[in-house]
């Protein structure tokens, strides 16, 4: 699919027109060393306007995919989040650290000499499909209302619940003792990096994360990405075309709906509107009941997007189904 282009007329989209009406999502390739937060700062600086935000944070070492929200894309974080995810990562043995990555502190070291091929492949095998995983301390899941990395920075250690996450794919694509190269494709919320002390452990030699780069989230993929050199005052977005989309296009995995004049504009108010006044707009979903619900892209008679609701649900005191808006776009 040819991605299109920002501009309805296709003609040269410069950072300064972003504010009058762009609105989406651009794929960077974060380099290493940047912090998620030092490439929105990046791309806020370039475009010259507040509104940037990312979805799915990458450790400062990672590199690959990172989608940069642009004005009310910040209004879609959360169902990029729910995307699933692909890295190619290298998994060192015989090392554990206290950040299970190698930036941390080395805890402890053993040999891998025992440590077969065989040995390796058969513990891969092991974190096929949903399995465990305890959230590491450095990391930003909060406890007690606070980021665990600032208890580790502390010295602290504190209980985490174990979470569900599911591993749909993990090839071993190199085994050069002590180092594994292999690739994953994981759930929301997955770490890869606990991954790989967790193989480590079932291996009995311990490991850390050396090396991550996240390849896609969602159908963004890393090939797409544009490069933060590429990012610089005065840059012309229709340069960026595969890299640039556009509200509809990022949403499009949800089926759309049309409404007339009147209801278009209480939709921009974010106002909740009777399903038997709402047509569909293409043929990938069928209405639901009122016992049900599903996310729709509702549109104007004539395309635009204006927002993302739900529906049909029953609302207090309403006779019958209605769609109910989550984000207002248009």
């Amino acid at each position: 699919m040819t991605v299109p282009s920002p501009c309805m007329d296709h003609s040269v989209v410069k950072a300064s027109m972003l504010p009058g009406g762009l609105h989406g999502v651009l794929i960077v390739n974060k380099p290493d060393g940047w912090t998620s937060h030092d490439v929105v700062k990046r791309v806020r600086g370039v475009l010259g306007i507040q509104k940037v935000g990312h979805a799915g944070t990458l450790d400062p070492h990672a590199t690959g995919v990172l989608p940069v929200l642009i004005g009310k894309g910040t209004k879609i974080a959360q169902y990029l989040l729910d995307w699933d995810k692909e890295y190619a990562a290298v998994l060192q043995l015989g090392q554990a650290t206290d950040t299970q990555d190698a930036w941390g502190k080395v805890l402890e070291e053993k040999s891998c000499s025992a440590v077969s091929e065989a040995e390796v492949r058969a513990a891969f095998l092991g974190f096929h499909g949903a399995i465990q995983q305890v959230p590491p301390m450095y990391s930003a899941v909060k406890v007690g209302g606070q980021p665990l990395y600032k208890k580790a920075r502390k010295g602290q250690t504190v209980e985490r619940q174990a979470k569900t996450v599911v591993i749909h794919e993990l090839e071993i694509q190199r085994v050069a003792i002590p180092e594994v190269s292999f690739r994953v494709v994981c759930s929301k919320g997955t770490y890869v990096r606990t991954l790989c002390a967790d193989i480590g452990d079932r291996l009995g030699v311990g490991g850390h994360l050396k090396w991550l780069q996240r390849r896609r989230v969602g159908p963004l993929h890393l090939d797409q990405a544009v490069d933060m050199d590429s990012l610089t005052d005065g840059v012309e977005l229709s340069r960026f075309e595969n890299a640039w989309w556009g509200l509809d296009r990022v949403l499009e995995e949800f089926p759309a709906v049309r409404v007339n004049g009147d209801d278009a504009r209480k939709v921009l108010h974010g106002n909740a509107i009777p399903w038997n006044r709402i047509e569909w707009a293409d043929e990938k979903a069928t209405l639901g009941t009122s016992t049900g619900s599903m996310r729709v892209r509702v549109k104007s008679q004539d395309g635009s997007l204006l927002a993302l609701g739900k529906g049909p649900s029953l609302q207090p005191g309403q006779s019958g189904p209605m769609l109910v808006m989550d984000a207002v776009l248009g």
